[in-house]
């Protein structure tokens, strides 16, 4: 597979075209970003750890039917990917109250649902990723409604399959961020990365955090922690 130009840059990937107009190369940096780009730093190793512990699990997904964008790690950093234009949704499921729906809400943090939670925001930096519902999404031509019915079946089955496995490892699954596109013929598959970068991942017997919180909240040992979490992963994987 022939790599060629480079055709986007995030701020914790960087894309490229291949020979094949379907297949794309994703590369992951060791860059760190939080509240929408206003805090910057490096967490060494985060690349290596995101790109094959998105492999890892999105290969665990597809087994269990959810399909993914996933095609072959090439290295340490670099993933062949199938080609998808992303879904302007960001899909955050949650099982704990954590983060901004404590802030937003008002629920101490911790606090365990009944049930998970689904909601939407605005994939959109400039507006800084707004929240949504569905009524939202339509009426600005984010998805179809057949889409979003995909996109919260996928999501919930992704947690169902993520939560068992996490417990496995001696961690509980607090919340995640999914991104979804569409192939060219149409069909709604998982993409983007599944990473202690997108997910809230505490240990569930000390509750500590194991995942970016450590660097949004500067509590240190971040690269221990993504370590941590990826040494329990492939010991149970």
């Amino acid at each position: 597979m022939e790599k060629r130009a480079q055709l986007y840059e995030g701020k914790a990937k960087k894309v490229f075209a291949t020979d094949d107009p379907e297949l794309l190369i994703v590369s992951y940096k060791d860059d760190a970003t939080a509240f929408n780009g206003l805090k910057k730093g490096t967490i060494v190793g985060k690349g290596v750890i995101n790109n094959k512990m998105s492999n890892l699990l999105m290969q665990r997904l597809e087994k269990a039917g959810v399909p993914t964008h996933y095609v072959k790690e090439l290295s340490d950093r670099e993933t062949l990917v199938k080609k998808v234009s992303i879904v302007p949704l960001e899909v955050i499921v949650r099982n704990i109250a954590a983060g901004s729906f404590s802030k937003r809400y008002g629920v101490e943090e911790g606090v365990v649902f009944d049930s998970p939670t689904i909601e939407f925001s605005y994939k959109n930096d400039e507006l800084g990723d707004p929240l949504l519902d569905e009524y939202h999404a339509l009426a600005l031509h984010l998805a179809t409604p057949e889409e979003i019915e995909i996109i919260k079946k996928y999501s919930f089955a992704v947690n169902e399959q993520l939560k068992v496995f996490w417990r496995e490892c001696g961690v509980t699954l607090v919340d995640f961020k999914l991104e979804f596109g569409r192939l060219s013929d149409g069909t709604v598959v998982l993409a983007d990365e599944i990473s202690p970068d997108t997910c809230r991942l505490w240990d569930s017997k000390t509750g500590e955090k194991l995942d970016k919180d450590r660097f949004r909240r500067d509590l240190g040992g971040v690269e221990d922690a993504y370590a941590e979490v990826m040494k329990r992963l492939t010991a149970h994987i």
